[in-house]
């Protein structure tokens, strides 16, 4: 197949997201900033958690919005802003430690409630569902728990966590989705176009190391080191991986065709077209587009299922759960485990090993034999 590169084979968030663009006559929109719209009380939250926690600003961001839009439901039920209001309307510039001391735990669940009855999952959509997930639910919880975790243990601006004993939804357990081994030789192999270099080094390191996506995006060339590559994954925790033979050939590959032009973004390491650093949208547009190209499935696979993929592989290959939450950047170990109940071949060999197993359905038993049985049920 021409121009194809040959594979070695042994080798949803309830909350409005305001545009993050200048204000323009056009759009009138402005760019969300919690160090100028969010009151005092959260400021100093949000900026702890970004200068000192090493969060994200993405992160960050997400907080104040969760935030932003319990204190305005509280503000409602308070009577500090009228009911037929607009929740996404609703100012918070006048919350402060008066307010946020007078919340309890009924009201943390009755929010809940609303937002699994009432809150529209996409606020922007003529045709949105209502009610978040239990997963988004927790998020949010997540949110207000640490919150005043902080107020009372870090800034000890209340002497009682009146959220200590706050209960998440019960969230549905469900295994990972990944690629087989034929599966994902089948997506490298359906690389080609005019950025075939890149985007197949892109899927090599999915498919073998294990990235997030963030992570990939934020990877520069310094970051590779002959057979390391330096990797900043959540909370700006740094781990080393090992490239295997798969991910240098492909680096390799991709490099001497990055370095051919004139770049923007010179420390990048993966570049659009318009030689600036990738996106997160790029990026997930390439893998859908691969995706199809290969016969799969790009509603069921995604960047993150990639990544499961590595895992998975990895573990049915002899990598034990240690090592993998190492590879992953998994702060917990419990996070790896899941990973351990996909295809487990001990699992089948548990299976195999009942007696009962071995015992076939008689097809020689007689119609009387057969009416007798059919009588007792009776």
């Amino acid at each position: 197949m021409a121009g194809r590169i040959k594979v070695n084979k042994i080798k949803i968030l309830f909350t409005l997201r305001e545009v993050k663009t200048p204000p323009t006559a056009v759009t009138g929109l402005i760019p969300m900033d919690y160090r100028t719209q969010a009151p005092q009380v959260l400021r100093d939250f949000l900026t702890y958690h970004e200068t000192i926690q090493g969060h994200s600003k993405r992160t960050v961001d997400e907080y104040f919005l969760d935030l932003r839009n319990f204190f305005r439901y509280i503000k409602i039920e308070r009577g500090l802003a009228p009911r037929s209001a607009e929740l996404d309307e609703i100012g918070i510039d006048d919350v402060n430690l008066d307010l946020v001391r007078s919340v309890t735990l009924s009201d943390v669940y009755s929010y809940m409630s609303y937002l699994s009855r009432a809150r529209s999952k996409h606020p922007n959509s003529r045709d949105s569902e209502y009610g978040l997930t239990p997963a988004a639910r927790a998020r949010k919880i997540a949110t207000i728990r640490s919150f005043y975790k902080y107020l009372t243990n870090k800034a000890k601006l209340i002497s009682e966590n009146p959220m200590q004993d706050l209960d998440s939804p019960r969230l549905k357990k469900t295994l990972p989705r990944y690629l087989d081994l034929d599966g994902s030789i089948r997506l490298l192999e359906a690389v080609d176009g005019p950025f075939k270099e890149r985007d197949y080094c892109i899927l090599t390191l999915f498919l073998n190391c294990g990235l997030r996506i963030s992570e990939l995006i934020g990877l520069n060339t310094t970051d590779v080191r002959e057979d390391q590559l330096r990797v900043l994954g959540k909370g700006n925790k740094e781990r080393i991986l090992y490239l295997n033979d798969a991910c240098r050939d492909a680096l390799k590959s991709w490099l001497e065709v990055r370095n051919m032009g004139a770049l923007i973004d010179k420390n990048a390491l993966f570049v659009s077209n318009r030689r600036t650093r990738i996106s997160k949208a790029a990026v997930e547009k390439l893998v859908k587009k691969y995706l199809l190209a290969a016969g799969l499935d790009s509603a069921q696979y995604s960047p993150h299922k990639l990544r499961h993929t590595a895992a998975t592989l990895m573990l049915q290959n002899g990598v034990d759960v240690r090592t993998l939450q190492e590879v992953l950047g998994h702060e917990h170990l419990n996070t790896t485990q899941i990973y351990t109940h996909v295809d487990n071949e001990s699992l089948r060999a548990a299976a195999r090993a009942n007696p009962l197993g071995r015992v076939r359905r008689s097809t020689s038993r007689k119609g009387g034999a057969d009416k007798n049985a059919d009588d007792q049920i009776s």
